[in-house]
């Protein structure tokens, strides 16, 4: 008997119409890792659109920094005429022009108080009203408009205000303190040293405090007021209200008040020179108006670019010490909370 030749059975592939389930299994597992990799280039490729947005703007604020500080610290090394011609390269001499000026040293010593003094009293102050005007009262949007207002006016219109106040003759502050007979005779505010910087500081924090108010206010219309009621509940006083809640939940703002006003108190320019210009005997002077001295009457462009320099260095230096130890402090207080 004879035999056939044996049937073969057919390779299970394309040809049979059907795919095994491992070859299954490996296609989707390969369809699914090239799916995740196309998924993770575009992911990588999305974040260049945005940076190629902003990069004109970062060369042009690079450009705007860079060149006044390159040319700052150009000028702080040559010898510069009053015309700004470059004469010659001097080094370190303009800075030891500088240091050797006692005018210099009286008006750094004037600068830290000035700063210390107008900075501390506007916070002093504006928390207060801060606090009154978050109050809910009849008036309350007229009294933050009249805080808010002298904000509104020139820091060189308000220095002319006030210089006409303190004036000898006719000023109304004179004239008040004479009818109420708390004076006998005019006083000479501006012209005589032991009065004219304590005005002016005066005057610093007068015009400050609406620019802090308005930080803290932001503050404290973030402050949930459900923890109020519930401290009321629990009998604590208004006083212990303030310490315990408010205080604590304002510290950011009053840090960035502080901050900002050391900035913007160290660099203040128009109160000062427009009612003494530094005067009387350089009694007034603080850095930014000892700068502007040298460098546009005396014709010293690269001392006041040496001055320039130094104001500099504190500002910055001043920044990153304070910003440290806030950041310090606020790490120390989350680990005592937790």
């Amino acid at each position: 008997m004879t035999l056939g030749p044996l049937k073969q059975t057919p390779p299970a592939g394309p040809a049979s119409g059907k795919t095994p389930e491992p070859a299954r299994a490996t296609n989707r597992r390969m369809s699914h890792r090239m799916s995740h990799i196309s998924r993770s280039q575009r992911a990588v490729a999305v974040p260049r659109a945005p940076w190629l947005l902003i990069v004109p703007s970062l060369v042009l604020a690079l450009f705007i920094i860079s060149y006044p500080i390159f040319n700052i610290v150009y000028q702080s090394l040559h010898d510069v005429s009053r015309f700004g011609q470059i004469r010659g390269f001097s080094g370190l001499q303009n800075f030891y022009s500088v240091f050797a000026d006692p005018v210099f040293l009286s008006a750094l010593q004037n600068t830290l108080i000035w700063t210390f003094c107008v900075v501390v009293g506007t916070v002093a102050i504006s928390v207060p009203v801060a606090l009154i005007l978050n109050q809910d009262f009849y008036g309350r949007g007229i009294a933050r408009t009249i805080v808010m207002l002298p904000w509104s006016v020139s820091l060189t219109m308000t220095a002319v205000v006030w210089r006409w106040a303190f004036n000898d003759d006719y000023g109304m502050v004179n004239v008040t303190l004479q009818r109420l007979g708390v004076i006998a005779g005019p006083i000479h505010w501006l012209a005589t040293p032991q009065y004219a910087f304590p005005v002016e500081i005066a005057v610093g924090i007068l015009v400050s405090i609406p620019f802090t108010t308005t930080i803290l206010l932001g503050g404290l219309s973030s402050v949930p007021g459900d923890i109020y009621e519930a401290a009321r509940i629990d009998g604590a006083s208004g006083w212990q209200q303030f310490r315990q809640l408010t205080l604590p939940l304002l510290k950011p703002f009053i840090n960035m008040a502080i901050l900002l006003n050391v900035i913007y108190v160290f660099n203040s320019f128009p109160i000062i020179w427009v009612m003494t210009q530094g005067g009387p005997d350089d009694s007034t002077h603080i850095l930014v108006t000892y700068l502007y001295e040298l460098g546009f009457r005396l014709g010293r462009p690269g001392q006041a670019a040496a001055v320039s320099l130094v104001m500099l260095v504190i500002l910055f230096a001043f920044s990153v010490a304070y910003l440290r130890v806030q950041a310090r402090r606020g790490g120390n207080a989350e680990g005592d909370l937790a």
